[in-house]
């Protein structure tokens, strides 16, 4: 039986902080491992830290070569008529969530600073839950999420295959244009969703071919294509976005999901909703389970 990292699921926390970081040319597998090794999965708790960590396929072809699972690669971009979305690959990234800001900023100095002599941070970006977990557009998100019960199945990879406990991760920063956006009457507005603003009721028939959740929820086979959201909005005065982040068992559910929205699917539609945000890159990462992170950061060589 193999293990997920508890972080992922951990529910009921506010402050969030996101670390992408490149390893730095020249160092060596032990450097790397010792400085992984020293950060630590706190126990999760009322007043705990939680720490996910993920890998580039490139990071950990190096670090776990045999644990390495099939379908891991670099993100590659999107582009079609509704836009484009950029690569924006990093060799590790590290997600960290607690009760507030500052034992989160805490942790996530720690985290730069332990990782710093063998990884360079190149992006950073502390966010939040916003009112009831809503998105700054004012929109409930993750309303299509599965349930706490459902999401290990969604999320992991299965006892059996390579990389089983762990789960394919896309982190991705979009930034909005609310301005654009709070000047859609409300009905406008709930049309580029497909969801009412006030309690996210689903449109139904009347909602317009390129709502989000008409392009975001694909069926195969008569089954929904499930991922395990997990997005948290960022802002101050001058700029607000949405940190997307999300885990599955299968990569290509997030590619299917972006070519929908971006319209790279051939059907001459996208997501109106990339009207009025835009993300400035993504990174595909594989959080291994809690046994190849504890044989990643104790192996020697």
């Amino acid at each position: 039986m193999t293990y997920a990292q508890p972080g992922i699921f951990a529910q009921g926390t506010r402050s969030h902080h996101y670390l992408e970081l490149d390893l730095r040319p020249g160092v060596l597998l032990p450097e790397i491992r010792a400085a992984l090794g020293a950060l630590r999965e706190p126990q999760v708790t009322a007043g705990g830290l939680n720490l996910v960590i993920g890998f580039g396929a490139t990071a950990l072809g190096r670090l776990a070569p045999d644990a390495v699972p099939v379908q891991l690669a670099p993100f590659q971009p999107v582009e079609g008529v509704g836009g484009a979305v950029p690569s924006a690959q990093r060799d590790v990234w590290i997600w960290l969530h607690g009760t507030g800001p500052d034992v989160v900023l805490d942790g996530a100095r720690l985290a730069a600073a332990t990782l710093a002599p063998v990884a360079q941070l190149v992006r950073q970006q502390p966010a939040f839950v916003y009112r009831d977990s809503r998105d700054m557009t004012g929109f409930i998100d993750g309303t299509e999420n599965p349930t706490v019960e459902e999401a290990p199945g969604v999320a992991l990879v299965p006892d059996g295959d390579v990389g089983a406990g762990g789960s394919y991760v896309i982190a991705m920063r979009w930034v909005h244009d609310l301005g654009a956006f709070s000047a859609l009457p409300v009905p406008e507005q709930e049309a580029v969703f497909g969801r009412t603003k006030d309690l996210s009721i689903d449109l139904g028939e009347s909602k317009p071919p390129t709502a989000h959740i008409r392009r975001v929820v694909i069926e195969e086979d008569g089954e929904e294509l499930e991922i395990y959201r997990r997005s948290t909005p960022f802002g101050d005065v001058a700029s607000q976005g949405l940190y997307f982040t999300a885990f599955s068992a299968e990569p290509s559910r997030f590619t299917k999901m972006l070519a929908a929205m971006f319209g790279a699917t051939g059907d001459g539609l996208h997501d109106r909703l990339t009207e009025f945000s835009r993300p400035d890159g993504a990174g595909l990462y594989f959080a291994p389970s809690l046994q190849v992170l504890a044989g990643i950061c104790r192996a020697t060589a």
